[in-house]
């Protein structure tokens, strides 16, 4: 960690760096002027006086009457061997210039960037556009004017797979704000075995390379957030579940967060800074497996009502199920009120088509074909794929059940042979993949350099 530095010479007690109390972690400029013992030790004044206080205490007492038993030793002061002072970089005193309104881009512009990696999901790409434009606007206008706006928080439901967490990546790195993700299902109450709920933040922090600044203006993306519903019919406390949505409550309001820099743990021997939440943006994403069964039973129930009374098995095919969600739905799913108050912005992902599989090959950017023909290339190679081939792979995909996800395993399954043996062949020009190669049933079409003529394999 560039940021914290061990030195036993007194060449870096100037105004770059500053002391770190050895017991509690904060820094000078926090605790204030530091007491220095013996073998580069500092310790702040709160803890100093912590420790008076208990040596005056009647138990220290008599621990010390017992220093003359046998078999019972104090440690010495002088005992400890000399350790190098620890120390930190102070703060930058230049901070970033404020956000300015007129280089966020617009809605439009947000989307148009997206468009270029992501495939379909054309609603949520207009929802998340408008909603980090106006937080953006939010940000740049919180210290001009009185009037406070709300943060855009956003919860994204989709299948496995639809692209939630390419999403959100796609638009941090279009943004060029630091970005964390975490899951859901490792976050636990404080004190139980799992990862404390502001690790998130300290994710953040060392995405954004332990700019607190930095950090105050990145996204936070919580993935599996249906996970950490309420456990019904539970007797036990539930210290995954409710709890967990009860503590993210002040940290998605926005709060003061005390974090260690440079590590997830607060036990950890580095210091501890202040991070501000007020201007993060949090989106959470989940796939809510069992929430079309709520929907559809809410709106059974709505539309039996009368002699115009529609079908049961009405809503039993809709592929767009999920557009009609509600906070009524949501809570009954087992998220608490007070968690979805705080995530104003609830939009959906609609479940892959084999059309938009087979886009996803060809379209985006940095589409995971592109990159084989590119690898190949590099060889001089030339890679190509029939159009059958394009919707073999996409009909095995949508055999496995998890979206976009299944291609990349598919194509590195039968990509491995051809990237193993190309090299060896140097008369190797072309190679056409065929459906009958994915279907396991033929093999790639081989063009020879020398011949230039394709041959079976």
């Amino acid at each position: 960690m560039d940021d914290i530095i061990n030195n036993n010479t007194d060449n870096t007690d100037n105004d770059e760096y500053e002391k770190i109390c050895y017991l509690c972690h904060r820094t000078e400029s926090r605790t204030g002027k530091m007491i220095t013992l013996p073998q580069n030790i500092s310790i702040c004044p709160d803890c100093m006086q912590k420790t008076f206080d208990t040596m005056n205490s009647g138990p220290y007492e008599d621990m010390m009457k017992m220093s003359g038993i046998p078999n019972i030793h104090f440690m010495n002061m002088s005992d400890i061997q000399e350790t190098p002072a620890k120390k930190v970089k102070k703060k930058k005193e230049k901070p970033l210039p404020p956000i300015d309104i007129k280089k966020v881009p617009a809605p439009h512009e947000i989307k148009a960037m997206l468009d270029e990696y992501v495939i379909g999901q054309e609603h949520a790409k207009k929802v998340i556009s408008v909603a980090v434009y106006n937080h953006y606007k939010r940000v740049a206008a919180s210290s001009k004017d009185a009037v406070e706006i709300q943060k855009s928080n956003m919860l994204m439901i989709g299948p496995t797979g639809s692209g939630k967490t390419y999403l959100v990546q796609t638009l941090a790195r279009i943004l060029d704000v630091p970005l964390a993700i975490t899951d859901a299902t490792s976050l636990t109450e404080a004190g139980y075995i799992g990862d404390d709920i502001e690790s998130v933040i300290s994710k953040l922090l060392a995405a954004a390379d332990n700019d607190v600044e930095r950090a105050e203006r990145g996204i936070v993306f919580i993935d599996e957030i249906d996970k950490i519903a309420k456990k019904k019919e539970t007797r036990s406390r539930d210290v995954s579940g409710e709890s967990v949505q009860q503590g993210l409550l002040r940290i998605l309001e926005g709060a003061d967060v005390e974090v260690p820099v440079g590590a997830n743990s607060k036990n950890a021997m580095v210091p501890l800074t202040t991070v501000n939440t007020g201007n993060i943006l949090f989106i959470c994403g989940g796939a809510f497996p069992d929430l079309g069964d709520i929907i559809k039973e809410r709106l059974n129930k709505q539309a039996a009502i009368g002699f115009t009374a529609d079908l049961k098995d009405k809503y039993d095919n809709d592929p767009t199920i999920l557009e009609k969600v509600t906070l009524e739905d949501l809570r009954t799913f087992g998220m608490i009120p007070e968690f979805l108050g705080r995530l104003p912005i609830i939009y959906s992902l609609e479940e892959l088509t084999r059309d938009m599989l087979v886009r996803i090959l060809k379209e985006p950017k940095n589409a995971i074909l592109k990159q084989y023909e590119k690898l190949l290339e590099l060889d001089e190679v030339l890679l190509e794929f029939d159009d059958e081939a394009y919707g073999a792979i996409a009909d095995k995909a949508l055999e496995k059940k998890t979206g976009a996800r299944a291609l990349r395993s598919i194509i590195e399954e039968f990509m491995l042979d051809i990237m193993y043996e190309i090299p060896k062949d140097k008369n190797i020009g072309k190679v056409t993949i065929t459906k009958e190669y994915i279907q396991n049933t033929g093999g790639p079409i081989i063009g020879m350099r020398e011949l230039g003529l394709p041959q079976n394999q």
